[in-house]
Formats: C-alpha cells, sequence, structure tokens
C-alpha cells in the first residue's frame, strides 16, 4: 500500500490494492525460499537441532536424571529421508522468515487502519508472535521430550519392539509444536475478547473448574499417554496460561 493513484484523493483503486498484495507476498515468499535454502544446505545443523530430543544428553533429559534414552531412528522409504529434509528445511525457513513475513502484511494493512487501532494492533501482532515461539520452545525443551522418551519407551510385551521412523518423529514434533504454539495464544486472545466486552475476569475466574477440566482433556490429546507426570507437566502451562489470561482481562478492563 505504498503506491497512490492520481485520482480518488490518492486513494488506491481495487486493481492497485491486488497488485500490492500481490508483491507483498512475492516478497515475503522469496524470503522463505531463501532461508529454506539456506537452511537446507546447513543440514548437519538443522538435524543436531531436530534429532536432539531423542539422545540422553539432551538438556532436559540431564536435568530430570534420565540417562538411559538413546533412541534410533529408521528410513523405510526410498524418498523419505529426503522428503523430510525439505519439508523441514521448509518449515525452518518460514519460522526464520515469519518477522520479515509479518512486517509485510502489517505493511499492507496498516493504512487502513485509524491511528488508534494502529496503535493497538502492533502490540497485539508482536505479541502473538511472542507467544506462539514460546509455546514452540516450551514444546521443544519440555513437552515433546517427556512425549518422546515415554511413547519410545513404552511396550506392550517384551517381545514387541520398538521401531521409530524418521518420517513418525518429525510429523510428532511439528504437530505438536503447532498446538502448543496455539495453545499460548490464549492470553492475547483473551485480551482481545476482554477489549471486545465479550468474556470479563469474573466469568473466567467463575468457570475456573471447568476449565481445569477441559485444559486436561486438551493435554491428553496433545500427549495420549497414560503417565500422570506428563500429563501434568502439558496441562501446568496450559492451566497458567489462563490465569495469566484471567489478570490480563481484568487490567484490559481498567
Amino acid at each position: 500500500m505504498t503506491r497512490v493513484s492520481d485520482d480518488n484523493d490518492g486513494r488506491l483503486t481495487f486493481w492497485e490494492h491486488l497488485d500490492e498484495l500481490r508483491s507483498t507476498l512475492l516478497r515475503s515468499l522469496a524470503i522463505v525460499v531463501l532461508a529454506a535454502i539456506v537452511a537446507f544446505a546447513m543440514k548437519e545443523y538443522l538435524f543436531a537441532v531436530v534429532l536432539a530430543p531423542r539422545s540422553s544428553s539432551f538438556l532436559t533429559y540431564r536435568l530430570l536424571g534420565i540417562e538411559s534414552l538413546d533412541i534410533h531412528l529408521m528410513n523405510i522409504g526410498l524418498t523419505e529421508q529426503f522428503m523430510v529434509h525439505m519439508r523441514t528445511a521448509l518449515y525452518a525457513g518460514l519460522l526464520i522468515a515469519s518477522p520479515y513475513i509479518i512486517y509485510e502484511l502489517f505493511r499492507f494493512v496498516s493504512p487502513a487502519l485509524y491511528a488508534n487501532e494502529r496503535r493497538i494492533a502492533l502490540p497485539v501482532v508482536v505479541a502473538a508472535y511472542a507467544m506462539f515461539l514460546l509455546g514452540a520452545l516450551t514444546n521443544y525443551l519440555l513437552i515433546f521430550p517427556l512425549t518422546l522418551q515415554f511413547l519410545a519407551t513404552y511396550q506392550v510385551s517384551p517381545d514387541v519392539a520398538n521401531m521409530l521412523t524418521l518420517q513418525s518423529y518429525i510429523d510428532t514434533l511439528l504437530g505438536m509444536t503447532l498446538v502448543m504454539g496455539l495453545m499460548f495464544e490464549l492470553p492475547v486472545v483473551s485480551a482481545l475478547l476482554g477489549q471486545f466486552g465479550l468474556v470479563n475476569a469474573r466469568q473466567m475466574a467463575h468457570y475456573r473448574r471447568h476449565a481445569i477440566v477441559a485444559i486436561l482433556v486438551i493435554a491428553a490429546v496433545i500427549t495420549p499417554t497414560a503417565d500422570a507426570f506428563t500429563l501434568f507437566a502439558v496441562a501446568l502451562p496450559i492451566y497458567l496460561l489462563y490465569e495469566l489470561s484471567i489478570n490480563i482481562v481484568r487490567i484490559t478492563k481498567r
């Protein structure tokens, strides 16, 4: 939205808006592709980070005193490793380029906002992005390692050995990262709903018991294990986010 028409009081026409949107998307896509190529080329560093939770030398296991974990992954498809490499590099490129993508989209939308809306939108966008990253980091450092440790060592019988595939490992890691990133958006969403008058702190506090039950159900879905410790480790951050949301809504109303 940087160009201006000669007519219509300096406003862009519909087709000029589409042209600006196309340029914004193309610039964002180019940065994502460039970042993905860099990540693809740095294969050793990329998978050193991605595969770190499978070893007992991982920080979380060392802090918890877990020493016997050593998971070996296998490949059962001819093209599986290459496709996993490409997909992981693409997600890494998207994560690396996400600040620029958010900047481009905000730059496109901001001219249509009033000054007071722009002042509110910028902190909300930054907070939402920061909370998503915090959720992804929490999953990588805590929730996924505990889930992996339980599921990789669980056996219905000593005669049945676990043979984990690379594809299964990556799918579980990426899926849980996305879910936890979205769950950490709860305070931001609550603040917006409180600002619009759709929820208030008293209501959220009143339904705290219902929220705890819902949180336990969500935690059980995220980590389908019978391990009470893992379930607690997943549910506790979500519950703390709910309590944080109550306080944020209270502050927002003030």
